[in-house]
C-alpha cells in the first residue's frame, strides 16, 4: 500500500514539472515545446538569449538549453547559473556537444542536435526521474556528464 502511494505521488510530482526552453532557432524551440506538452508537461516559456532565460528561471523545474544563443556563446554559462542558483535540472541540446564535452558544473547533460521527439521525451523522463529521485533508464543519445548519473 505504502509503494502503491508513492508511486501516485511521484507520478503526480513528475507531471507538475515545469520546462523552459532556452533556444535561439524559433522553429526548434516549437517543436521542442509541443514535444514536451504532447507528453501532458507546462512549458513555461521559450527564451533564445541569457536576459530572458534567467528572468523565467523561477518559474521552471527543468531547462533545456542551447549553447549558442543569440547574445552568443552563452549557454553553458546559463545553464550553471540555471542550476546552482535556481536549482533548475538543465540538459543541453547543441549541435557542437565538443564545446561542453567535458560538462558544465551542476547540469545533467548533453544531446546532440538535431534530436528526434522521441529522444527529447525519453530524455525529459530521465531528466524527471532524476531531479525527483526515481529510476529511468538513461537515453542512449544522452551523454550524462560525470557525477550526474542517476
Amino acid at each position: 500500500m505504502l509503494t502503491s502511494v508513492s508511486r501516485r505521488r511521484l507520478a503526480s510530482e513528475a507531471m507538475n514539472q515545469r520546462v523552459l526552453i532556452i533556444e535561439d532557432e524559433f522553429l526548434i524551440a516549437l517543436d521542442v515545446a509541443d514535444t514536451i506538452e504532447s507528453k501532458g508537461l507546462k512549458v513555461v516559456g521559450l527564451a533564445n538569449a541569457r536576459k530572458h532565460a534567467l528572468s523565467l528561471a523561477a518559474h521552471a523545474d527543468i531547462a533545456l538549453v542551447d549553447v549558442n544563443l543569440a547574445d552568443g556563446r552563452t549557454g553553458p554559462e546559463i545553464g550553471r547559473e540555471l542550476a546552482e542558483q535556481y536549482g533548475l535540472t538543465v540538459v543541453f541540446m547543441t549541435g557542437n556537444p565538443e564545446d561542453i564535452a567535458d560538462g558544465v558544473e551542476g547540469t545533467l547533460g548533453v544531446l546532440t542536435k538535431p534530436v528526434m521527439p522521441e529522444v527529447v521525451e525519453q530524455t525529459i523522463g530521465y531528466a524527471i526521474a532524476n531531479r525527483l529521485g526515481g529510476m529511468a533508464i538513461v537515453p542512449r543519445e544522452l551523454k550524462v556528464f560525470r557525477g550526474n548519473a542517476n
